[in-house]
């Protein structure tokens, strides 16, 4: 499920709320959720970037996380986190198979690949008193 969502708040969405892409339907319900809520504050969808090294490459690269948040906690204080929108399977490392067909071997790339991503996130994020967040 891909398309455009439309923010009903556009004063809330940092960015171009009229270039608001999702790529799934969990990230769809997560701007639905997000443009509602009178708890987030601000928010946007894949405007940031965090730098990270490839583990295939050895290169620097762009990881560019799903959502940024500035949310109203219950206690009154305001915080930031990146999220990550994700499949539980796709967190998950692959199982060891005996036959390394294709795509048993782009699963471990791209786990490999996300690990890099969320500790770079995650490092990111505790430079600048955020929480990163993987749903």
């Amino acid at each position: 499920m891909k398309g455009y969502y439309r923010p009903k708040n556009p004063q809330k969405y940092k960015g171009d709320p009229t270039n608001i892409i999702y790529r799934s339907s969990w990230e769809k319900r997560c701007m639905i959720y997000f443009d509602s809520n009178s708890n987030v504050l601000e928010w946007h969808s894949e405007e940031l970037f965090v730098p990270y090294r490839s583990p295939i490459d050895g290169r620097l690269h762009r990881y560019f996380p799903d959502f940024w948040i500035k949310i109203r906690e219950r206690n009154g204080d305001i915080k930031i986190r990146l999220i990550e929108v994700k499949p539980y399977h796709q967190t998950q490392e692959p199982k060891k198979q005996q036959r390394k067909t294709k795509r048993y071997i782009n699963e471990v790339k791209t786990y490999g690949i996300n690990i890099y991503k969320w500790k770079a996130a995650k490092e990111y994020c505790a430079d600048r008193g955020w929480t990163f967040q993987i749903l």
